[in-house]
């Protein structure tokens, strides 16, 4: 397929697709208020007993009454007290025990710290806390040598500490929407770290570069910071196949960028930018590339000609009129809701541009009105 140039007006598709999101809920909304309230809900409770009865051996006397499914008889209880059933409830109950007693999960604003419990279960292998107000993460993070995944976002933390680097297992990192200024050198010890993501932090302004050791990422997203230039370290990462850098305060690119042989997607917009170098042309495996078309001057016309099948997506996004307020925090926090739906719209846009194979190889503009 070949090259595709789309222009679009980022603020009304935006709000094209926050208004359809809205209008689903709503239709969904009724939609289940009209099942409850006719036959068709008895009849999928009645059919999901069946199934469910089916799958456990359950006889059909154990659940039929007259003909009909009595669904007001807990069959599945009564029959599950049989001790054929009740070993294989044990073992299926064991196995899911098995499986999360490996998995920490936390949320809710509740929470201002990690609780004390927390450093004697050092087997741990993944962490999940979201949503809460806890604003550090303690040393002791080091004991937990087994750790794969660390999903921290939404939270407040401002600061990881350097015992960071001790995960030499970590595969995921996710600090996205906290209160990141800086990152950690020692982070760069994390020789097996796949995907990092920084997002929304809104100040952070460069990486370190030991980060360059990370030679096993394929996944960085640093959107929402205040990067003035694509650090040295990204250059770095041999196997990056995904690079985010959109909403911060780029002006331009580095012309060695197509060191990143293996990059497949590259998202710009939200930047102010005035040119693309040529080298983008040299890099094989770019699929997809979007950039803010506002300040754009200067397209080389390779890119344009490229016969490699690139996406190149240029959004045009009206500025974000700004809302006078007294306290800091409040637009700050403004801000950052924005770019998380935002976030959420490029995600779904990216993955139906993707999906539509049968578009036209090249565009030159696409205008969009909408009236609400």
């Amino acid at each position: 397929m070949g090259h595709q140039v789309i222009i679009f007006d980022f603020s009304v598709i935006r709000g094209l697709w926050e208004t359809r999101v809205k209008k689903n809920k709503e239709r969904q909304r009724k939609e289940k208020e009209r099942l409850e309230q006719s036959a068709l809900e008895k009849i999928k409770q009645e059919w999901n007993l069946i199934l469910e009865c089916r799958k456990k051996g359950i006889p059909q006397s154990k659940y039929l009454k007259n003909g009909s499914v009595d669904i007001k008889e807990k069959n599945l209880d009564t029959f599950g007290k049989t001790p054929q059933l009740k070993k294989n409830h044990a073992l299926s109950d064991g196995l899911n025990k098995e499986q999360n007693k490996f998995i920490f999960q936390l949320s809710g604003e509740q929470w201002m710290e990690l609780p004390d419990s927390l450093k004697e279960q050092t087997y741990l292998k993944e962490w999940h806390v979201y949503n809460t107000l806890i604003q550090t993460i303690p040393a002791y993070i080091a004991l937990f040598q087994d750790l794969r995944v660390l999903e921290l976002s939404k939270n407040q933390i401002n600061h990881l500490p350097a015992e960071i680097g001790c995960l030499k297992n970590l595969k995921v990192l996710n600090v996205s929407f906290n209160n990141l200024k800086s990152v950690p050198p020692e982070l760069g010890d994390c020789e097996n770290l796949e995907k990092l993501d920084l997002s929304g932090n809104m100040e952070i302004t460069e990486l370190p570069f030991e980060l360059s050791n990370l030679k096993q990422l394929i996944f960085v997203d640093v959107s929402a910071n205040k990067f003035h230039s694509i650090p040295i370290c990204v250059l770095r990462m041999s196997n990056l196949q995904w690079l985010d850098i959109s909403s911060n305060s780029l002006k331009d690119l580095p012309e060695d960028i197509d060191r990143l042989d293996e990059l497949q997607t590259l998202l710009l917009q939200k930047n102010k930018l005035t040119y693309l170098p040529r080298a983008l042309v040299n890099m094989p495996k770019l699929s997809l590339l979007v950039v803010s078309g506002d300040d754009l001057v200067e397209i080389p016309t390779a890119i344009c000609e490229s016969t490699t099948g690139l996406k190149f997506v240029s959004l045009k996004d009206s500025p974000v009129e700004t809302i006078v307020c007294e306290d800091t925090e409040e637009i700050i926090e403004s801000e950052r809701e924005r770019e998380q739906v935002e976030k959420e719209f490029m995600k779904a846009y990216i993955e139906d541009l993707r999906e539509r194979e049968s578009t036209p190889s090249y565009t030159t503009k696409v205008m969009l009105s909408l009236q609400l």
